[in-house]
């Protein structure tokens, strides 16, 4: 028994037959030709009354035997219908034409060989084969028929009996042929949204790794800095200061107290994207908000947080001043928390890469667009080559910036000193107020 392989496309070609493993008959197994013989010869058994039947009233014309052997060999021939189809059929159509030649009454029983070999054709070939087949098949049987047949056959009877018995397993054929290839396009799409949905599933899984990643860094490295700079200043002034140590000691149990807030609020976020709570956003762009007022509160950094953010590196020895141009407009969610990661992880570089005394944070409102610009002094070149890529900060803002629909740039100022610049959407102009910072 032959058969196709799987198609690998989610529909197969439509040129190809369908692939049937026993051609409509419920009884064929895993033994094909034995299923085949007992076919044959169940249509033998059928066929031996069909070649003695008559009209009432009316004697056979012709003897019975010759007609029981062209029903034996046209029987014979199934047993090869699923390698050889179209020699099956030719096969039992010349056995029904040599019985309709010598006057044998054209009944169903006569012509079930060739309705089974027309049947097992229109299954393994294309729609037109199979229907070429059929139509050759009628017309010679209606042509010589019409001369030969028994006397007292209607003319109707004549020309419809042959075209009946033969378009039925022809059409039933190609139904349960096209049925098959339905089957089977259906299972190759159902395996081809399988395989999509797993790939999908995995480049979620990879990008969620990496945001984790990107938060954990921005909140770990920014606080860790400031806590070793502080640290360090108080081991230096306090045989000498013992009063600048205690203030810097207080500044840095507030930026480890800090660390720990930030650290369980990015955790809480991802133990609520586990379970389902929608009532906070956990993918950038979600919600859209006004830009808070300074000084808000709030779970979630934005640029509200600015000022508190450029006060947490005095400690640190870094003066920063922020600069705000055009009228402040909504923001994304995404957007936001984008900037103020960008804006923090430039500050942490500066205090660790540039030795700089003062750096700058610039806030442009232009069109549909937020320019975040963090530029220093200079006073010192960065430790980490900008060729090369800079570490998994400048990493980290480029993503974050690429998945906010916005882009990040960085380079050395012609004057002297180092810059980040960070272009990110606005987004839509309609406010939510129902999602307030």
């Amino acid at each position: 028994m032959r058969s196709q392989p799987p198609s690998q496309s989610p529909s197969p070609p439509p040129a190809q037959p369908a692939r049937v493993g026993s051609p409509g008959f419920p009884f064929a197994g895993g033994h094909p030709r034995s299923s085949d013989a007992v076919l044959a010869a169940a249509l033998f058994a059928c066929s031996f009354p069909g070649s003695v039947i008559t009209f009432p009233g009316q004697d056979l014309s012709v003897p019975w035997w010759p007609g029981v052997v062209l029903a034996g060999a046209s029987c014979a021939a199934l047993i090869r219908r699923r390698d050889r189809p179209r020699g099956t059929v030719v096969v039992t159509l010349a056995c029904a034409v040599a019985a309709s030649a010598l006057g044998y009454l054209l009944t169903v029983l006569l012509l079930a060989p060739l309705m089974a070999a027309l049947y097992s054709l229109a299954v393994s070939t294309d729609r037109r084969t199979a229907n070429t087949f059929a139509f050759t098949g009628i017309a010679l049987l209606v042509g010589v028929g019409l001369p030969s047949g028994p006397p007292g056959e209607p003319l109707v009877l004549k020309l419809l009996g042959p075209a009946a018995w033969l378009l039925l397993p022809t059409a039933l054929g190609t139904v349960t042929r096209l049925r098959a290839a339905y089957l089977d396009a259906v299972q190759a799409r159902a395996e081809h949204a399988e395989r999509t949905r797993e790939e999908e599933t995995r480049r979620r899984v990879a990008e969620e790794r990496m945001r984790i990643a990107r938060d954990l860094h921005d909140v770990v490295a920014h606080h860790l800095v400031l806590a070793g700079l502080q640290a360090g200043a108080v081991a230096r002034h306090l045989p000498a200061r013992p009063e600048e140590a205690a203030r810097l000691t207080a500044d840095l149990t507030g930026t480890t107290a800090s660390a720990l807030r930030e650290l369980k609020s990015t955790v809480g976020l991802l133990r609520r994207a586990g379970t389902g709570d929608a009532d906070e956003p956990t993918h950038p762009g979600e919600h859209v908000r006004h830009v808070p007022e300074p000084g808000s509160g709030g779970s979630t950094p934005g640029l509200a947080q600015l000022p508190r953010l450029a006060a947490s590196f005095e400690g640190a020895g870094l003066e920063v001043t922020l600069h705000t141009e055009g009228e402040p407009a909504p923001i994304t969610a995404g957007a936001e928390l984008t900037a103020y990661r960008i804006v923090q992880e430039a500050l942490t570089n500066v205090t660790k890469h540039a030795g700089a005394r003062t750096a700058a944070v610039r806030l442009v409102y232009a069109d549909d667009r937020l320019t975040v610009a963090v530029t220093d002094d200079g006073a010192t070149h960065p430790k980490v080559p900008v060729s090369a890529g800079g570490g998994y900060g400048l990493i980290g803002m480029r993503e974050r910036a690429r998945s906010a629909g916005g882009r990040v740039r960085t380079g050395h100022r012609p004057g002297g000193g180092f810059e980040v610049v960070a272009e990110l959407p606005l987004g839509t102009r309609k406010t939510n107020e129902s999602h307030p910072v």
